[in-house]
């Protein structure tokens, strides 16, 4: 699920991107909603139940910062988008935040004029093949079918490692992951290759996961984040912030079960100033409220370690482990600058 390489399709969206106004703080409140361009539909990350309810690890970016400018976590309208419209949606001022699995590249934030606010899950590509292919490493892909999204750095890794390793592929284009899903179970292809979150999002996904193996080979690099557009300070210090009061709560081991307590005042002066709980207001400096990030935390469901053990940690079907996503204080890469 990651993200376009075609630059000039998209030109014509990063003009307009380029030209957008610094008021999206003041459409949001004055529509009462945020506008979150989302995936189009991936388990763990970004899916509507039955009742067209969205949740996700992604979808808790939107939840978070909609809660820190309007109060609600609920205040949210959910924009599905594809690897090929999530840019287009952004640059047009159709979503306010595109929070979908997207990967933070040097065209996508100086060619196309956005601006990636942190990365919230590091990634990188994989393949997902069936057991019964008999294939231990993606090496042994040589003359292989391959499922590949369209409009995403997929396209450009894939191409990149097998003219590496001097073997050949044939490419079936995809639009969206359900699409993928389909052509794969069919056995239209002979792998599946996107950042191997998705690739465990999306077995999990399947009738008989066992049945499937994510090969063990990481091809590539994918910072995925959300992002907003060029040309509003205040909107990405605002969206920026939200998401790092989310790491910070767990790296000051602010909960979602202590926080109320917390909130009233600690020996951490960190901790206060994240909750607003001292002298200092943090959120007048972006126009926010001084407990802002305090209804982030709550809006969210929780920080950062929380939202990811629901969502997509070991103990979901998805079973993701922390490894580079642990905090800097566990050996992984989470690293948020002060709030001060």
């Amino acid at each position: 699920m990651k993200n376009t390489v075609f630059l000039g399709a998209l030109a014509a969206a990063g003009l307009a991107s380029g030209l957008a106004s610094a008021a999206t703080l003041d459409d949001v409140k004055a529509r009462g909603e945020l506008n979150c361009g989302v995936n189009t539909g991936l388990v763990g990350f970004a899916a509507p139940d039955a009742n067209g309810n969205w949740s996700g690890f992604d979808v808790a970016i939107c939840k978070a910062v909609a809660a820190a400018v309007l109060g609600d976590a609920s205040k949210v309208k959910y924009v599905p988008t594809t690897g090929q419209t999530r840019f287009t949606a952004l640059a047009s001022g159709e979503v306010d935040i595109l929070s979908r699995n997207t990967t933070w590249t040097f065209s996508r934030d100086a060619d196309l004029k956005f601006t990636f606010i942190g990365v919230n899950y590091y990634d990188g590509q994989g393949f997902m093949v069936n057991k019964s292919l008999g294939v231990t490493s993606a090496k042994e892909l040589d003359g292989a079918t391959v499922c590949i999204q369209t409009g995403t750095t997929t396209e450009l890794n894939l191409a990149d490692f097998f003219k590496t390793n001097n073997m050949t592929y044939s490419p079936v284009t995809i639009e969206t992951n359900a699409e993928g899903e389909q052509q794969f179970l069919a056995g239209a292809c002979d792998a599946y290759t996107t950042d191997a979150s998705g690739l465990a999002a999306t077995r999990a996904a399947f009738a008989n996961p066992d049945d499937y193996v994510i090969l063990p080979e990481i091809i590539s690099k994918e910072p995925l984040g959300p992002l907003v557009r060029h040309g509003d300070d205040q909107w990405a210090d605002i969206t920026r912030w939200a998401m790092n009061a989310l790491i910070a709560a767990e790296e000051y081991g602010v909960t979602s079960a202590n926080i109320e307590e917390l909130s009233k005042g600690t020996e951490n002066p960190e901790i206060n100033r994240l909750l607003g709980a001292g002298e200092d207001n943090l959120g007048a400096m972006i126009g926010l409220e001084k407990d802002w990030a305090k209804k982030a935390i709550i809006g969210a469901g929780g920080n950062y370690g929380e939202i990811f053990a629901a969502t997509i940690g070991e103990s979901t079907p998805i079973g993701l482990a922390r490894g580079l996503n642990a905090q800097w204080t566990q050996g992984g890469l989470l690293y948020t600058p002060p709030f001060r």
